[in-house]
């Protein structure tokens, strides 16, 4: 099982990233001194979107929202107020700070913005076949997602039985992610698939289980304790995704499997995984298993180096 870690970045990676925000942005015609050739700056438009959007704010609430210097937004105020877009009125609770509203002019003034850059983006958008468009789409909510999440506390995960349909996720998301980070072939999904069925066709409610874990009831990991014989439980597929990773779900998923064959009267759990998988490793050394063999095996159409793995109960 793959972990998160937080290497420097190398310069290319940076670079790449600059080099795409300077592309959207003269896509989108953000550098221009004003916005789709509107009479605004996109700082103004912001400003304009959050009272057009939120009601009667401040200006204190308009640039915590969006990060402004006080200066900077003092005198992006003033101007909508010399050009009559704004209203103001001092707050009841502080004198000292205004509230501010759009007034006719201002919402006139923004609908034409709206409009132009409605029909910038369906312009842009209209260039693209659809596949184009939604392969698109796709990619901006994987930015979005991946770039909120960083600043983002994630949800902790439950620990749960399977539900139907969650066998797929298992199979699909071992495959989806062994192909990705480490060039399993077909081959790898195929045996996950073998080692389910097994488990499905031949389950034992009295000494076998699978866990899921969820967040916010999407399957985000899994494992599966099984029995090799009546003295020996085997842990399997242990997986967390990388959206879930960075809360020790990994390991919470191991000690489940430990507490269960602990209380089933197991003897002994093992477990088969590869030595380039060093978080999983980790996670199996600090719950107290030791590694017993290896052996350089050609699987999935890569070199490697079996490992087993034991723990005393």
């Amino acid at each position: 099982m793959p972990t998160r870690t937080s290497p420097a970045q190398p310069e290319q990676e940076i670079a790449a990233v600059r080099a795409f925000n300077r592309f959207y942005t003269r896509k989108l015609e953000v550098l221009d001194q004003h916005l789709l050739k509107t009479p605004f700056s996109l700082s103004e438009a912001r400003v304009m979107f959050e009272l057009a959007h939120r009601g009667d704010l401040s200006a204190k609430d308009i640039g915590l929202e969006l990060g402004l210097d006080a200066g900077y937004l003092s005198r992006i105020v003033q101007k909508f107020d010399e050009d009559g877009l704004i209203s103001r009125k001092p707050l009841a609770s502080d004198r000292r700070q205004y509230q501010l509203g759009l007034t006719a002019k201002g919402r006139a003034a923004f609908a034409r913005l709206e409009r132009t850059s409605q029909d910038h983006v369906g312009l842009m958008l209209g260039t693209l076949a659809g596949e184009d468009r939604k392969q698109l789409l796709g990619a901006m909510e994987t930015i979005e997602r991946l770039l909120r999440a960083a600043h983002t506390p994630l949800p902790l995960a439950i620990l749960r039985d399977p539900r139907p349909g969650d066998m797929g996720f298992v199979v699909q998301s071992h495959g989806a992610r062994y192909a990705s980070e480490y060039g399993f072939d077909s081959s790898f999904e195929a045996l996950v698939a073998e080692i389910v069925a097994k488990f499905i066709s031949s389950f034992d409610a009295s000494r076998e289980r699978c866990w899921i874990a969820d967040i916010d009831g999407r399957p985000v990991g899994s494992v599966f304790l099984v029995r090799s014989d009546d003295e020996v439980a085997k842990l399997r597929l242990l997986l967390v995704e990388p959206s879930a990773r960075g809360q020790g779900l990994g390991q919470r998923l191991v000690a489940e499997c430990i507490s269960f064959a602990r209380a089933c009267g197991y003897r002994r759990i093992t477990l088969w995984t590869q030595s380039i998988l060093i978080g999983a490793r980790k996670i199996y050394q600090d719950a107290g298993f030791t590694l017993v063999k290896t052996e350089p095996h050609r699987s999935f159409g890569q070199n490697l180096i079996g490992e087993t793995w034991e723990r005393e109960l």
